[in-house]
C-alpha cells in the first residue's frame, strides 16, 4: 500500500481514512479541563466511557497543552499485568535503568518513588487491565512522602477497576466521563475530520448517528472509511443517504 493511500494513525489513534483530521469537541475541551486540574492538583485521576468515544485522544490533548516544563510519563502495560511488569513499565516511562531494577522490588520501588518526587505526571492508559494488587502498588507509589506527581488512569471500564481498589478508590480526586457526541453537532463536528462530508446533507448524518453511529467517534470514523472507498471507485458521485446506508451496512452487526 502506498504511503499516500495508507490510512492515517495520529497519536496512536487510527483514523481509517486518508485526509481525516483530529477535532476538539466539547467532550475534548471537558478533559482537557478535568486533565488540566488534576495536574495542577498534584492529584490522580480517572478518564473511563464507552470504548471508541477519544477518550485517549481527548487526554492526550490534555498532556499537550500542558506547560512545555511539565514531564510527561506514559506507561504502557499488558493485560492483566503482574507487579513485576509493572515496575517495568514504570521504569521505562521514567527513564530508570529497568533491566537492572525489575527483579529487584526494594531499589526499584524506592527509585521510582524518588523520580516521581518530580512534579510531572504519569499517564496509564487502558487501566482497565489493572488488578486491585496493581492498582494498590500504584497508591503506595503515589502515598510515598514527596511523592510531587500526578497519575492519569484512563480506559473503557477504567472507574469499575479503580472501584474495585478501595484504597486507591478513596485517593481518586477527578473523576470524569467522556460522554458520546451530541447527535446535534454530528454534522459540523464530521465536516471537520474529514472533507467528504463538507457536502452531505445534515439530515442524513443526523439519521446516520442515530440509527448506527449514536455518537461514536470511532464509528463515524469506520464510517468514513467506506464511503471515501466509494467516492474512489465512482469520483462523481455524491454522499447521498443510499450511500451513507451502505458505508453503514459494512460495519456489520456490531458497528
Amino acid at each position: 500500500m502506498k504511503a499516500a493511500t495508507r490510512a492515517r494513525v495520529s497519536g496512536g489513534v487510527r483514523l481509517y481514512a486518508p485526509g481525516a483530521r483530529l477535532v476538539s469537541t466539547r467532550q475534548a475541551a471537558q478533559v482537557v479541563e478535568a486533565v488540566g486540574h488534576t495536574v495542577a492538583a498534584r492529584g490522580i485521576g480517572c478518564v473511563y466511557g464507552d470504548t471508541g468515544l477519544g477518550k485517549t485522544v481527548a487526554v492526550e490533548q490534555a498532556l499537550h497543552l500542558l506547560p512545555g516544563r511539565v514531564p510527561v510519563w506514559r506507561a504502557v502495560v499488558g493485560v492483566r499485568p503482574g507487579l513485576p511488569q509493572v515496575r517495568a513499565a514504570l521504569c521505562e516511562a521514567l527513564g530508570l535503568p529497568s533491566g537492572s531494577l525489575t527483579h529487584r522490588a526494594g531499589p526499584a520501588d524506592q527509585a521510582l518513588a524518588e523520580a516521581l518526587g518530580e512534579p510531572g505526571v504519569l499517564f496509564l492508559d487502558d487501566a482497565q487491565r489493572l488488578s486491585p494488587p496493581v492498582l494498590d502498588y500504584l497508591r503506595q507509589l503515589w502515598d510515598s512522602p514527596g511523592c510531587a506527581a500526578a497519575l492519569v488512569l484512563c480506559g473503557a471500564g477504567s472507574e469499575r477497576a479503580v472501584a474495585r481498589a478501595a484504597a486507591m478508590r478513596s485517593r481518586v480526586l477527578t473523576w470524569h466521563q467522556v460522554s458520546r457526541l451530541d447527535t446535534e453537532d454530528v454534522p459540523r463536528t464530521l465536516g471537520l475530520f474529514h472533507p467528504v462530508w463538507e457536502d452531505a446533507d445534515p439530515v442524513d448524518l443526523v439519521w446516520a448517528d442515530e440509527q448506527t453511529a449514536r455518537g461514536n467517534f470511532r464509528t463515524w470514523a469506520k464510517i468514513t472509511s467506506h464511503v471515501c472507498a466509494a467516492r474512489g471507485r465512482d469520483p462523481g458521485a455524491g454522499v447521498e443517504r443510499d450511500a451513507i446506508d451502505q458505508a453503514c451496512a459494512r460495519l456489520g452487526p456490531y458497528p
